[in-house]
């Protein structure tokens, strides 16, 4: 395979939602990279986290949503190199946040004696607080009761007032008595809690010896924090404060000033602890609990200048997001009239974005927007701009949905699912747009779909996803003529195409696993029909078969069993080239 340039690199991730007081993990340890220019397809069955790993790229993960694990980097130069003025307002800024480290670093000579002083308080409050044992057994019923309760409200809601007004009176019944247990399982929480308050009270001798070593430490504590500091510290100091102010130059003047205190008060509490602030790993680390870092390059008499590693999993605010969404990912949605506004004009709705982003006047922008119509086949385009979405049939919508997302010439465009809501010629249409429009952009395409048919026809690499986690991923040839995954197996064996007439057609038992629950093991082994016993014990690491082809499945170890994949996909190549007409 060409090498090509990482636009995209995917590591760990990890993504859950909280669903009715419960955890539910839908992304579980994807790690890939996307490259400039490619297409590469994710497919998997519906529930395996194709549009929710995809929506992870342009921070469109629902409320409940968040990424709990691992790193999104996104490689744009524009967007990556930073650079802030270097005027009398910066300058005085950047001399009060330094004069604020350098204050603070006195921190870092007591940190030792610190932490002694916070082991000591926890574990005074640790015989005050419940043992871990208690509170995960309360922790627990509280759960399952709050479940349960959820659940036995929801079905009530289908039960009709008319006639069956007794299945409604037993829910409300249940649902009061599982609120009475949640209360007093609270209530036996503090209990215990002024239970042993009431014990430690009565600790004499342990209460003598808490204040000596208390008193001792908070004394040898405040003599060490008077120590002045050197001058590599000052140094390392001068060159975190440009970084702060890097980092937070982006923002309008209220934001900024609220973001530098809070980076200050962040890297004080590191001080205190003694955090390597000279660790890019470590200061990093700091300074995403506020806001990304932006690190300290070089300066001039006019400019400083710095360069982040921009990390999609961190970003928490509106504004950074404005920044990606559309001009570096966009997204075509499944049904066009989700995306479009139905009262809004397809011109208007086509500028505004443009005008939004690329910071042009209105007339220049419906020059664009018309030439895009064009591009993207509308007929007679001048005429149908202050048409309605109702005036357009499903395919022209849908390529109204693909112009306004590549009105900012985005460098990734995500195409969820873009033709099912399509009759089958409109979809060919779309799918020849999509693959033209690419070479004349030159963006990457991540397409999600169902459709192996679409796969074969606009993919150059495949990633297969089951149950949150890429178990094959491969170029298109790899995985269509040389899958090792029985995953990979059962989704080609699925496909009509080569069924012979008079056999039934092949579907995959069983249904995914309930990602509420701990996996163990290959989640895919109750369905797998070469299920060896370690699947049911271990997850399986990822085998490399190429430098393009990896497949995690324990049948690539060297001490398997060599099983053969299906008969039906043995020899498949002539069947897909007439299939799909590829």
């Amino acid at each position: 395979m060409k090498k090509k340039n990482v636009l995209l690199s995917l590591k760990d991730v990890e993504v859950k939602f909280r669903v009715r007081g419960r955890i539910l993990t839908a992304i579980r340890g994807v790690s890939m990279d996307i490259y400039e220019n490619e297409s590469i397809a994710i497919v998997g069955e519906s529930g395996s986290g194709k549009s929710v790993l995809t929506k992870t790229f342009a921070g469109m993960l629902d409320s409940n949503g968040f990424i709990s694990n691992g790193e999104i980097i996104l490689n744009d130069t524009e967007l990556q190199e930073t650079s802030v003025k270097k005027n009398k307002y910066t300058l005085k800024m950047i001399s009060i946040i330094n004069s604020l480290l350098n204050k603070n670093s006195k921190l870092e000579f007591g940190s030792n004696t610190f932490k002694e002083i916070k082991a000591l308080e926890a574990e005074r409050a640790a015989k005050v607080a419940l043992s871990e044992e208690e509170s995960n057994e309360i922790d627990d019923k509280i759960s399952e009761a709050n479940f349960q309760k959820t659940e036995l409200f929801n079905l009530k809601q289908t039960f009709d007032p008319r006639t069956e007004k007794e299945k409604i009176k037993e829910a409300n019944e249940k649902i009061s008595e599982y609120k009475k247990q949640i209360k007093d399982l609270e209530l036996k929480r503090k209990e215990i809690v002024i239970k042993h308050k009431a014990e430690l009270k009565a600790d004499v001798e342990y209460n003598t010896q808490y204040d000596e070593k208390m008193a001792l430490l908070k004394a040898k504590y405040a003599e060490e924090i008077e120590q002045e500091i050197s001058d590599d510290t000052k140094a390392r100091n001068e060159q975190i404060a440009k970084e702060v102010f890097l980092s937070v130059g982006r923002y309008g003047a209220v934001q900024r000033y609220k973001f530098i205190f809070k980076l200050i008060s962040a890297l004080k509490k590191a001080m205190r602890y003694g955090v390597d602030l000279t660790n890019a790993v470590e200061l990093n680390k700091v300074f995403d609990t506020v806001v990304f870092r932006v690190e300290y390059r070089s300066e001039d008499e006019a400019m400083i200048h710095g360069y982040c590693n921009l990390d999609l999993a961190k970003i928490k605010y509106t504004k950074d997001w404005q920044q990606i969404r559309g001009t570096r990912v966009a997204t075509v949605f499944q049904d066009p009239m989700t995306s479009l506004n139905p009262i809004i004009t397809i011109g208007k709705q086509i500028t505004s974005i443009i005008i939004k982003h690329q910071k042009c006047s209105e007339s220049e922008a419906r020059v664009r927007a018309i030439d895009l119509m064009k591009k993207v086949g509308i007929p007679h385009a001048e005429k149908r701009f202050d048409d309605y979405p109702f005036q357009y049939s499903g395919g022209m919508r849908q390529r109204i949905v693909i112009a306004i997302a590549l009105s900012c010439q985005p460098k990734i465009l995500i195409c969820d699912e873009p033709t099912t809501a399509l009759d089958v010629t409109i979809q060919a249409q779309i799918l020849k747009l999509i693959k033209d429009l690419q070479k004349e952009f030159g963006f990457t395409i991540v397409f999600i779909t169902h459709d192996l048919g679409v796969v074969a026809n606009v993919a150059d690499r495949v990633a297969v996803l089951y149950a949150g986690q890429i178990v094959e991923i491969g170029t298109c040839e790899d995985v269509f003529y040389d899958p090792r995954h029985p995953y990979t197996w059962a989704l080609l064996s699925s496909l009509p195409q080569l069924s012979q007439r008079g056999e039934e057609l092949y579907s995959i038992s069983g249904t995914p696993p309930s990602l509420y629950n701990k996996i163990v093991g290959d989640p895919f082994a109750p369905r797998n029909p070469y299920c060896l016993k370690i699947d049911t014990l271990k997850d399986s690491p990822m085998f490399k078969i190429s430098d393009t082809h990896y497949a995690k499945t324990w049948l690539l170890d060297p001490r398997a069993p060599k099983i053969e994949k299906p008969e039906i996909i043995t020899d498949i190549h002539e069947k897909l080239l007439k299939a799909f007409n590829i």
